[in-house]
């Protein structure tokens, strides 16, 4: 029996519950959250003991240490409900390793299993009535992990909270992707922090997406920051391309982040006996492959993001027009569906069962 099977965690429930006001036929990505949140606190070089209390507000100092120095990380990752009934977490213990990795890069504390899994087990068993049933949805789940400490100072803090929030999503995409390669800003470098899921990443991309998105695009796909040559990955997502039926993105490094969706991916391909590579692709690459009729697909994946059809691209100045699901990519999609849905076996061992 495992620590989750018997830790308990002290529970204050919510006096009443807001799931009655919310429309699940129209569920808007990251807007609504259900009633709890796991919330533990970290002082004196170790981890009090953690509550589950009603989803609300944080009372915190004008001086917190993430607000001035972003000592700040988190996670993404989805809970769904099968066609039997049963809730399932995709690959939780992936998002606990990155989110230790991320931790470690930005000075902080590790979050213990006990913390990140039981927590996960234990909010979604209280809310379980929050996982959606309709196509398509699920029940976000975001860990992070933030500095406490009122200071001002640049070091790094003694005091951190790991806080887990939960709610309900539907698609974070409505329609096939639009993006453009970036030429100019840079997402990360190396020996930075682009491998870790820290929040300032995100923070430095808003400018650049934002430019993008008011010609149309919904995302940057970025390239290396050097000689902005080679491909690296999207703002929500790292991207995978059907190159004459051989998957191929780029190789993780401390520039591009571990993604589960993505090692998923690649995985069932390699076991089917899909070709495929993880090597660097450049800008030139893709214009040679689009124009001899060869890309026959790129696929963004991610948490939110899921499996994204990247319908038009941007590169150089040229805008491309992109095939739609090529067969290949359809049958990865529909088998990671299935595996989530319960129509197919989980052969991996990659759902955890609440």
């Amino acid at each position: 029996m495992s620590i989750t099977d018997t830790l308990l965690f002290e529970t204050t429930r919510a006096t009443t519950s807001r799931r009655s006001q919310i429309n699940f036929d129209d569920l808007k990505f990251g807007q609504e959250f259900a009633d709890h949140m796991f919330v533990a606190y970290y002082n004196d070089g170790k981890w009090e003991t953690p509550k589950i209390v009603p989803y609300g507000d944080l009372s915190l100092s004008p001086t917190t240490s993430a607000i001035h120095y972003g000592q700040s990380c988190f996670e993404g990752l989805k809970a769904y409900k099968q066609k039997s009934g049963e809730i399932v977490v995709w690959r939780p213990y992936e998002n606990l390793a990155r989110i230790n990795t991320s931790a470690a890069r930005l000075c902080m504390p590790a979050v213990p299993e006990e913390f990140f899994i039981g927590g996960i087990q234990q909010l979604i068993s209280l809310d379980a009535d929050w996982v959606p049933t309709q196509a398509g949805s699920s029940l976000y789940i975001r860990p992070f992990l933030f500095a406490a400490d009122s200071q001002i100072g640049i070091r790094a803090s003694s005091t951190y909270y790991f806080i887990i929030c939960t709610g309900p999503v539907g698609a974070y995409y409505n329609e096939p992707v639009r993006v453009r390669v970036e030429e100019h800003y840079s997402r990360a470098m190396p020996g930075g922090t682009g491998y870790a899921k820290a929040a300032g990443n995100y923070a430095g991309a808003l400018y650049p997406t934002m430019l993008a998105q008011k010609e149309g695009f919904h995302q940057i796909i970025w390239t290396d920051s050097s000689e902005h040559k080679y491909i690296e990955e999207a703002g929500t997502m790292n991207v995978i391309f059907n190159i004459g039926g051989t998957i191929v993105t780029s190789p993780l490094g401390d520039t591009i982040l571990k993604g589960v969706t993505r090692d998923s991916v690649l995985t069932l391909a390699r076991k089917q006996g899909t070709p495929v590579e993880e090597r660097k692709i450049s800008v030139h690459e893709l214009v040679a492959a689009l124009e001899a009729g060869i890309l026959l697909d790129a696929i963004g994946v991610g948490t939110a993001a899921t499996f994204a059809p990247i319908k038009e691209m941007e590169i150089l100045g040229t805008r491309y027009i992109l095939p739609d699901y090529s067969p290949l990519s359809q049958d990865l999609r529909q088998q990671m569906e299935g595996i989530r849905t319960g129509t197919l076996p989980d052969s991996l061992g990659w759902l955890f069962k609440v």
